[in-house]
């Protein structure tokens, strides 16, 4: 990471080369629609979870989007079916029905042909910033008690005011258990095989007499194998080594909560037992969004918690553990709604590798003793799913983690009132700032998705208030096992929804959390936050795009004297309607505990970005640099490095960057060598999406936009602690703009052989956006990966910065050319 000096932001350490064959767009235009971060380009999404700043707030077209509006990023699948060749088999349920090799049913190319046969047939085998510094920067101190992490130990202990447990486990190996999977393949199977691979997983563990393994499967446009059919939703039992077909479902909607229940109550008709463990396997969205997006059915929406608590109360059945193989689920908001209906969570904070669990150990170790405790499943399950990401994913992060649904819901409520009560009185004591920069570094989950999802600990631990010891002991306390793999810190198992980065859509978030019974305390702090949030985005006024700064008007942005009338406007509803991107602000965010609107008003008058300060000037050295007071530099969060490539018709959109750099009096001084992010001395557009750090180590993630073997994808580097000059991660897929709510598994692996089109935005000279066409030649990956900077050649350039401030808004320096 670049050095920082004062309250100025990290940012990537650059490393420049010689070489390079220039910038040179190729071909005819693609038509995939803008390729550049929504962020960056300022367009708002057409999905119900769009940006808040529409058309209107930083401006710009809308693009290509991942996931549902520019809400959620989505990683889409790896490339990884390695399970061995063999002859193809067609109706494979007919005739005598004997079992068949694993290699022999798989049909990468073919698809599925919807496996015939009566339903019941035989089975068929499946094969850099220090803490010290990043606390004076951000007003606030390290907690003042010893927190530890709680990984890789299992905690046996309970509390005595946890209720007992709902599944009373018999002993002696007398158990009966039913398992239940879940399976909404979704483009996770169809593109890349996911739901088959772990059904091959299933059927390689050795199930007991006292385990019933049965899995309901639907929501997926083309299975990969050639038994399970993609014609209907069927149920399977996982029996002898195979697949056995014994119930259909007319293809409903997968996250339909009646589909849910029927499921349940079919399975635990067939299998009566005493043990019940469910498997939700899909997409996640965490707190707010759910579980689940069905590929059948693309205009249906997730099932949010609180559709899950109906689809489980309907069902009648309670669990010994819900588990959920998907993205972002392991949030307190889930535990505190699953309680009436578990006794243990096992979920990911995270975003999960597309691997997802490793079911063929924890199955079979279950088999053989089917009075396991289920602290012991749980342990198992996530060992062998960290192990597995570890060796299978490499710097793909992996998190799961154990919670007692009972000691949480006992034991944490009530010191989450309380911090939660005392965070909103922060807040309304003019102190929007500090928790603001407290959130903005605290360990967040699909950051760029605008998920919203945090670690409750790490945010409490950091935040350093009265009531923070407390929460972090009952959540810590509750989390009877938590691994990461080892590029993760500050996670300790269960996370939180916190609005920061898509405030607009708090009052649906709240909606959510009244329905489960999540207490007016949680809700009033959450509203409060975006109250104010919102309000700064809504008033700051901000910059549309960097064009506008190519074009001459560059920094923009509203003055003191316009914000009481601004926001007046708003709140009053004045020239707004039902689709504002701020009418959220008058739906009951400035009561309770909030700021009055006054007061508001008030605050943002004192903190807010002064964005007439973006003027270059000469510095001492001739240099052009912006100065800016050290109050509007302690309302920065990020800074952007902008280039468009002159190419004698239009501009190339080389993307944003975190790079920066300072004069010796620490003004922002612009960039003039004229260098750029290079793959192998190829220039490529590339666009910075996160940042995260702690004491000693750094994260910094973005994606170069391309097609692989001619379909389109966004290759995702790092450059972190430990490889600073930068590594090639995989790609992800680009969802249609409002495909879905919700965080895809997964990363895709490009193969040694795989073409690779880099390609860019093209705008003509009045800023209108052309088309998006292929830059420079076609690379053969070859597994050389090399990043670093080159000369873009001789040239005109546009260059620019981005500044974003505490609220989430942008704004541009005016471009210089060189």
């Amino acid at each position: 990471m670049q050095g920082n000096n004062g309250n100025r932001p990290g940012g990537r350490k650059k490393f420049t080369v010689g070489g390079g064959t220039g910038v040179n767009k190729r071909g005819e235009g693609l038509g995939t629609g803008k390729v550049g971060n929504a962020n960056y380009s300022g367009g708002s999404s057409s999905g119900k979870r769009g940006s808040i700043f529409g058309s209107g707030g930083n401006g710009g077209g809308s693009g290509p989007t991942r996931g549902g509006g520019s809400l959620i990023i989505i990683l889409v699948v790896v490339a990884f079916l390695l399970f061995g060749g063999g002859n193809l088999f067609g109706n494979i349920f007919g005739g005598g029905g004997s079992n068949v090799p694993v290699s022999s049913v798989i049909d990468n190319n073919q698809g599925n042909n919807g496996g015939s046969g009566n339903q019941g047939g035989s089975s068929a085998a499946l094969v850099g910033v220090p803490q010290s510094l990043i606390d004076s920067i951000n007003g606030y101190s390290s907690a003042d008690w010893n927190i530890s992490q709680n990984t890789d130990t299992l905690n046996t202990e309970v509390s005595s005011s946890a209720r007992a447990k709902r599944t009373s486990i018999v002993g002696g190996g007398k158990d009966k258990v039913l398992v239940m999977v879940y399976m909404c393949g979704t483009d996770l199977e169809s593109k890349g095989a996911m739901g088959t691979r772990d059904l091959i997983e299933m059927t390689n563990a050795t199930i007991g007499n006292n385990v019933h393994l049965l899995v309901y499967t639907g929501g997926c446009s083309e299975w990969q194998n050639n038994i399970v059919d993609n014609r209907a939703n069927y149920v399977y039992e996982i029996t002898g080594g195979g697949l056995k077909k014994i119930a259909k479902d007319d293809r409903k909607t997968m996250t339909d909560p009646a589909t849910l229940t029927y499921f349940i109550k079919f399975a635990v008709q067939q299998y009566p037992s005493n043990r019940y463990e469910l498997i939700l396997w899909d997409h996640g969205g965490g707190s707010v969004s759910g579980y689940g997006y069905d590929e059948t059915k693309k205009t249906a929406s997730s099932m949010t918690l609180d559709n899950i608590a109906k689809a489980l109360k309907d069902s009648g059945v309670t669990f010994d553990f819900i588990g959920f193989d998907a993205c972002l689920m392991g949030s307190v908001e889930t535990g505190l709604m699953l309680d009436n209906y578990a006794d243990y969570l096992i979920a990911s904070e995270e975003t999960e590798p597309g691997i997802g669990w490793y079911y063929t150990g924890w199955l079979t170790k279950l088999s053989s003793n089917p009075s396991m405790p289920t602290i012991e499943i749980g342990k198992n399950i996530i060992d062998d799913f960290v192990s597995t990401c570890s060796s299978q994913c490499r710097g793909q992060p992996a998190t799961l983690s154990l919670v007692d649904l009972a000691e949480l819901k006992a034991t944490v409520p009530g010191p989450m009132n309380k911090f939660y009560s005392a965070l909103a009185a922060k807040i309304k004591n003019k102190e929007y700032s500090t928790v603001s920069k407290v959130r903005a570094n605290t360990k967040e989950y699909a950051k760029s998705s605008k998920s919203d999802q945090i670690d409750l600990v790490d945010f409490a631990n950091k935040l350093n208030i009265a009531e923070s010891a407390d929460l972090v002991k009952a959540l810590k306390g509750a989390v009877k096992y938590n691994k990461t793999s080892s590029d993760v810190s500050d996670s300790y198992g269960i996370s939180a929804y916190f609005p920061y980065r898509n405030v607009s859509y708090v009052n649906y978030a709240v909606n959510v959390f009244s329905k489960i019974g999540l207490s007016t305390e949680v809700q009033d702090c959450v509203k409060s936050f975006a109250a104010v949030g919102g309000s700064g985005q809504a008033v700051a006024g901000g910059s549309t795009t960097s064009l506008s700064s190519i074009f001459g008007t560059g920094g923009s942005g509203n003055t003191s004297s316009d914000i009481s009338d601004i926001l007046g406007s708003l709140l009053s509803g004045g020239g707004s309607s039902s689709s504002d991107p701020f009418s959220f602000l008058t739906s009951g965010l400035f009561s309770g505990r909030s700021m009055t609107v006054d007061e508001t008003v008030e605050y943002l008058e004192d903190n807010y970005f002064e964005a007439d300060q973006l003027k270059w000037q000469e510095n001492k050295n001739g240099d052009q640099v912006i100065s800016m007071t050290e109050k509007n530099w302690d309302l920065v969060t990020d800074v952007v490095f902008n280039m468009f490539y002159d190419d004698g018709k239009g501009y190339i959109d080389l993307g944003v960057d975190n790079v920066y750099e300072l004069d010796s009096d620490n003004n922002l001084a612009i960039i003039k060598d004229k260098t750029w992010l290079s793959v192998n001395k190829q220039l490529v557009a590339y666009y910075f999406e996160s940042m995260t750090y702690d004491d000693d180590s750094y994260t910094i993630t973005g994606y170069i936009p391309a097609f692989v073997n001619g379909n389109r994808m966004e290759l995702l580097v790092v450059f972190d602690s430990e490889n600073e000059k930068g590594r090639l991660v995989g790609a992800r897929n680009v969802y249609v703009d409002g495909e879905t709510d919700t965080v895809a598994k997964s990363i895709e692996t490009i193969e040694i052989g795989a073409r690779i089109d880099f390609i860019c935005d093209y705008y003509d000279y009045d800023g209108n956006y052309q088309d998006s066409f292929y830059l420079g030649d076609q690379m053969i990956y070859d597994g050389t990966f090399d990043l670093a900077n080159i000369s873009v050649g001789d040239h005109e350039v546009r260059v620019m910065y981005r500044l974003t401030d505490i609220y989430q808004q942008d704004y541009w320096t005016p471009a210089l050319k060189f």
